[in-house]
């Protein structure tokens, strides 16, 4: 009988343990599984971070021979700039000599001068009056008939009246209504025409009397050939 008691326990207790082993088995196998996935995923991770490491390094290389040729670039735009100044510096200065050696070898064909104590140019007027656009037509009229290569040179005068600055612009308004005249009403090329003004700065006459201030209110048209 004791035997028998002794077989069940045994039995009963080899029962129960052998679930317990089995479960500690699985555990193990799936531990193991978990680790080479995590060893694995780590190796793979590893790998990306280098790659991208070395992506980054690269781009930033390139990124530096770009900024590098930017750079280069930049330094000879601005070289061509500075060139580029100077060229029409320099052409700026000869066609200035061109013209000085131009106006002197010109000669003084005749001028006509148009003034308020001839009945033109009142103060402070810049419209050219009708009796100014019969002595340029009688000027184009004498050119016509005895056609030569001209020029035009187109002076603006003042009086003293008013301030410096403000005769300035009075001279060179009425300097440009002849030059307009000329142009659109006989054709005169405008490249054949230099108009300037002297403002105040060259008077005829007096500016202490009506009649100074008159005379000075002028434009003076000198043809040259």
């Amino acid at each position: 009988m004791r035997k028998t008691l002794l077989a069940i326990t045994i039995l009963t207790v080899s029962v129960a343990l052998a679930p317990a082993c089995a479960s500690k088995g699985f555990v193990r196998e799936e531990v193991g599984t978990v680790n080479a996935k995590v060893d694995t995923l780590g190796a793979t991770l590893s790998s990306t971070i280098e790659q991208t490491q070395q992506r980054v390094g690269e781009n930033e290389t390139r990124i530096g021979a770009v900024d590098q040729k930017a750079e280069a670039a930049g330094l000879a735009a601005s070289g061509a700039r500075s060139a580029a100044d100077q060229a029409a510096a320099a052409a700026s200065a000869v066609n200035g000599r061109v013209d000085a050696v131009d106006a002197t070898m010109r000669r003084l064909v005749y001028s006509v001068t148009l003034s308020e104590d001839q009945g033109n140019f009142p103060s402070a007027g810049t419209e050219l009056p009708a009796a100014a656009k019969a002595r340029l037509d009688a000027v184009i009229s004498d050119l016509t008939a005895n056609p030569q290569n001209v020029y035009f040179e187109i002076e603006g005068h003042t009086d003293s009246t008013g301030s410096a600055a403000g005769n300035e612009r009075l001279g060179l308004a009425r300097a440009e209504s002849v030059k307009a005249y000329l142009y659109e009403q006989h054709q005169v090329p405008l490249h054949k025409m230099n108009v300037i003004s002297y403002g105040e700065d060259r008077p005829a006459a007096p500016n202490d009397s009506r009649e100074g201030r008159a005379q000075n209110r002028r434009v003076v048209v000198r043809v040259l050939s």
